[in-house]
């Protein structure tokens, strides 16, 4: 289960980066970061199998551009608007599950 929230949670994370605009790798890390207080990073080399992996899945769409070095830019599809709101979903309902049990072995 652990790995497998985890892999879930990176993705949402790069969703709702995405949710404000197109953003190329780097980018996305910075505002992961910034938006969770340093709470969440991406360590090197994690964040780009995480895009491959929602793009493949149509949840984001990437775009190469720029000049001189080329940067690959990410932008966000409606599968992957509808993905974000289905999956933060999910994740409150299962973290609201796990405070009401954490809050019951805390009891003073």
């Amino acid at each position: 289960m652990q790995v497998t929230l985890s892999k879930r949670v990176n993705e949402l994370l790069v969703l709702a980066v995405l949710e404000r605009g197109p953003a190329h790798g780097y980018q996305i890390a910075l505002s992961v970061e910034q938006r969770t207080g340093g709470a969440f990073s991406f360590q090197h080399g994690t964040l780009y199998p995480i895009l491959h992996r929602l793009e493949t899945g149509g949840h984001v769409r990437g775009t190469w551009g720029g000049e001189g070095r080329r940067r690959k830019t990410y932008e966000l599809t409606d599968a992957g608007r509808a993905e974000l709101a289905e999956g933060a979903a999910q994740l409150e309902r299962q973290f609201r599950v796990l405070l009401e049990l954490f809050g019951g072995t805390h009891a003073a």
